[in-house]
């Protein structure tokens, strides 16, 4: 159920991409050990400059943010999640 809940945030925030100028990032997040870390990942990246949306899933470990470009990277996502105590690495940008 997860797995599909995951999948149609995915396909959401991958249509608002293309109907935007926005790109989607996809970020593999370490040290979530509980069901609130989602929600502390998600509030960090929402709290980015020019991210529009992002999902975090705790069974995956992943996240999926859909951000401008033109006022954030991908790295700077990750940034955001470490400097919120889970690091993460940068596994796809589309």
């Amino acid at each position: 159920m997860k797995s599909i809940f995951l999948f149609i945030c995915s396909l959401i925030v991958a249509v608002g991409a293309l109907a935007g100028g926005t790109r989607t990032a996809t970020l593999e997040v370490s040290n979530m050990d509980c069901a609130v870390c989602p929600i502390t990942v998600r509030k960090a990246l929402e709290n980015a400059p020019g991210v529009a949306t992002a999902t975090v899933d705790f069974k995956t470990k992943r996240a999926v943010v859909a951000f401008d470009p033109a006022k954030t990277s991908p790295e700077a996502l990750a940034k955001a999640t470490a400097d919120a105590g889970f690091p993460s690495s940068v596994k796809q940008v589309r």
